[in-house]
């Protein structure tokens, strides 16, 4: 069962025991900053061990004076001009414990090793891509139910990925033999002018042929054609693939949110990674 997603005020917000956390996805400048106090409340009510919130950085004193810490950081996030802050809050001592984070620095080492691919990535020729339609939903939610056991929001089903698709996100397909093998997603924010690249997922017979390298790219060259000015993604921490795939493509680090993301049957950590169009 993913978390609901529902306003709280005129603020979006996320929340639920199956990430046992509060995500304070959009917030509104008329709930500031009576916000910061609902948060508390509603995570007391319910128990969660975490809030996280993304807000301007004009907002940030008054959430780290009430115990947020800033654990990501994007400049010109808002509408070009304002930073952004990634910030958490953990009301059990234990959601600040990893058990990762030696792996999450191999990965963060790797990955930037790796940094700036030489050529355009290119697709195998038996292959094509193309924009989703919501005639490919039972598809896609196959395919993710096929690479994530969990995951953080519902993708793996249909109706959410029609939903989502009339609404911000564009969804992309890698087809082969007119079988879809990989997927992935821009979700628009465009009052901010930022998008976030995300819902990669490939399946396993068709790895190493640098999909989602290639997917990124097309959803790049889509953003800027959509007017957006910065993309950025929150990408599993200890994936080797997906981080060395962001930083190949020249996208900058910024900071690890730990312990946030119930993925693949288990809270994870998350890598913050950026980039202007």
């Amino acid at each position: 069962m993913s978390d609901k997603v529902e306003r709280l005020g005129n603020s979006h917000i996320q929340h639920g025991t199956f990430n046992d956390r509060i995500y304070l996805m959009k917030l509104s400048c008329r709930d500031y900053p009576d916000i910061v106090n609902r948060l508390n409340n509603l995570a007391g009510y319910h128990g969660y061990s975490k809030i996280f919130a993304k807000v301007p950085e004009s907002a940030g004193s008054l959430f780290r004076k009430n115990g947020y810490k800033v654990e990501a950081r994007i400049p010109s996030f808002y509408n070009g001009e304002e930073t952004g802050l990634f910030l958490g809050k953990f009301l059990q001592k234990n959601r600040q414990n990893s058990s990762d984070r030696e792996t999450i620095q191999s990965v963060l080492k790797t990955a930037e090793e790796k940094a700036a691919l030489a050529d355009s990535p290119t697709l195998p020729e038996e292959m094509r891509w193309r924009i989703c339609r919501p005639d490919d939903a039972e598809e896609m939610a196959e395919v993710y139910r096929h690479i994530f056991k969990t995951y953080p929001f519902p993708i793996r089903d249909p109706d959410y990925l029609r939903e989502t698709m009339a609404d911000n996100v564009v969804y992309f397909a890698v087809e082969c033999d007119e079988k879809i093998v990989s997927l992935a997603s821009s979700e628009m924010y465009k009052e901010d002018r930022h998008v976030e690249m995300t819902d990669f997922a490939t399946l396993p017979e068709y790895r190493r042929n640098g999909l989602a390298t290639f997917l990124l790219s097309v959803m790049e060259e889509e953003m800027r054609r959509q007017g957006l000015k910065l993309s950025y993604t929150i990408a599993r921490a200890i994936s080797y693939g997906m981080n060395i795939t962001f930083s190949r493509m020249g996208y900058r680090y910024s900071g690890t949110l730990l312990n946030n993301t119930n993925i693949s049957g288990r809270l994870e950590s998350m890598n913050v990674w950026y980039k202007f169009l």
